[in-house]
C-alpha cells in the first residue's frame, strides 16, 4: 500500500465517498456538484490517495494575505489513527505559513479536539467565542 499525497483536485465521486463517509451531508444535503464547486474554490487542496483510492483530503479557504481557514479534513474510516490526518494538516498549515499568513482557524468537534490542541492549535478564549450564521 502505497500512500501518495497531492495537490490536486481529486475527482468528483472520489471525493463525494469520502465526504458521505463523514455524516456531514446529513442535514445539508449537498449534491455532489455542489461540493466539487467547494473544492474547487479553495485556496490550498491535499488529496491523500492509496492505491488511487481517494482517502484523505484537507483544504484551506483564505485571503492569500491576512486570514486562513481549514473547512474540511476527511479521512476515511479505515484509515485513521495511521498519521494520514497530521500529515495533512502540517502541509495545510505548512502553505499557509510559507504564503507569510499567521491567522489560522479552524471549527472542531468536540471529540476531534485533542487531535488539534496536539497539533499546536490554540482554543480560542470564553470571552472571544467565534460566531455563525447558518441558514437551513
Amino acid at each position: 500500500m502505497e500512500i501518495k499525497y497531492s495537490d490536486k483536485i481529486p475527482h468528483i465521486n472520489s471525493f463525494f465517498t469520502l465526504y458521505e463517509s463523514t455524516g456531514w451531508n446529513e442535514d445539508a444535503e449537498k449534491t455532489k456538484e455542489d461540493l466539487y464547486e467547494a473544492i474547487k474554490n479553495s485556496w490550498y487542496i491535499v488529496s491523500v490517495f492509496s492505491d488511487e483510492i481517494l482517502i484523505g483530503f484537507g483544504r484551506v479557504i483564505s485571503d492569500g494575505k491576512l486570514h486562513a481557514f481549514i473547512v474540511d479534513l476527511i479521512i476515511s474510516p479505515e484509515y485513521k489513527l495511521k498519521g494520514i490526518g497530521t500529515e495533512i494538516l502540517n502541509r495545510l498549515v505548512d502553505y499557509t505559513q510559507k504564503a507569510g499568513i499567521s491567522d489560522i482557524q479552524l471549527f472542531c468537534a468536540n471529540d476531534k479536539k485533542e487531535f488539534y490542541l496536539k497539533n499546536n492549535f490554540i482554543e480560542r478564549p470564553l470571552n472571544a467565542p467565534g460566531m455563525q450564521y447558518q441558514i437551513y
